[in-house]
């Protein structure tokens, strides 16, 4: 349906550009999945911990999946919900550009901090584990 005064033209330019489309890793949901990173790569950072683990030979190699996890020390179920939800947007702007096709990254919530800790400071200690990570 077309608004009233709308011209056919500008519907045809509109068209025409393609969307943006965000890019987002795929999200890990197995516990098995959990449990090789946690015996993979290992940062700690002063807002969240990050696991990572190179997917072997017998794993799909493409795309860099993700995964998020709490435990009750981060506090109650909204403090947890609050620190993933923060967790997931940096996963969201940062693994696309520092991450690497073919690994796994678990991140990891800290207790008391991960829920309040500067975003833009959480970024840039995503940005140094993962430099870390990849050049070991």
């Amino acid at each position: 349906m077309t608004p009233p005064g709308a011209s056919m033209a500008g519907a045809s330019a509109e068209a025409a550009t393609p969307s943006a489309v965000s890019v987002r890793p795929e999200v890990m949901r197995k516990r098995a999945d959990f449990l090789r990173a946690a015996r993979a790569l290992r940062w700690v950072t002063k807002s969240f911990i990050l696991q990572a683990r190179q997917r072997s030979g017998g794993e799909s190699h493409d795309g860099i999946r993700v995964g998020f996890t709490c435990s009750k020390k981060v506090g109650n179920a909204v403090a947890r919900n609050r620190a993933k939800r923060r967790m997931r947007e940096m996963a969201r702007l940062g693994l696309p550009q520092d991450g690497m096709p073919g690994w796994d990254y678990v991140l990891i919530g800290r207790a008391e901090v991960t829920g309040s800790y500067p975003f833009e400071q959480m970024q840039a200690d995503l940005k140094w584990a993962l430099r870390k990570v990849h050049d070991k």
